[in-house]
């Protein structure tokens, strides 16, 4: 299973990549294994300022919808688009063309709040 080492995790099985003031968030290729084939990811909150651990957004699977949570407070900047035609890029790409959504960092002291990539593969039990 890949869990790339320079990226940040959450309890719920959402990856973050902070670069400066801004992150790019998606959910782990755990996370899309567990849910299934994606259908659909809705995603309405661009543009509102939300707190860490908000709702942000939902992906809907064959079986399933399931809450997207906000990995740090901030503003919602950007929806990955292509994932309203192509939401299959979560499953055959998480880490990549399926990220989900940029996010400006409104409080930079919750990134210590974040997992590691070896304590994410602990508590998957990887």
């Amino acid at each position: 299973m890949n869990i790339p080492a320079e990226l940040k995790y959450t309890k719920d099985h959402e990856w973050i990549k902070v670069e400066g003031s801004t992150a790019t968030v998606g959910i782990t290729e755990f996370a899309q294994g567990e849910l299934g084939d994606i259908v659909y990811v809705d995603i309405s909150t661009v543009g509102q300022e939300l707190t860490q651990h908000s709702v942000f957004g939902t992906v809907e699977a064959v079986k399933t919808v399931s809450d997207l949570y906000l990995p740090l407070s901030g503003k919602i900047l950007e929806f990955n688009k292509s994932l309203e035609t192509a939401p299959d890029k979560v499953n055959s790409d998480p880490y990549g063309d399926g990220w989900m959504i940029k996010l400006q960092i409104k409080n930079s002291s919750e990134v210590g709040d974040l997992l590691s990539a070896d304590q994410y593969k602990e508590l998957i039990g990887k």
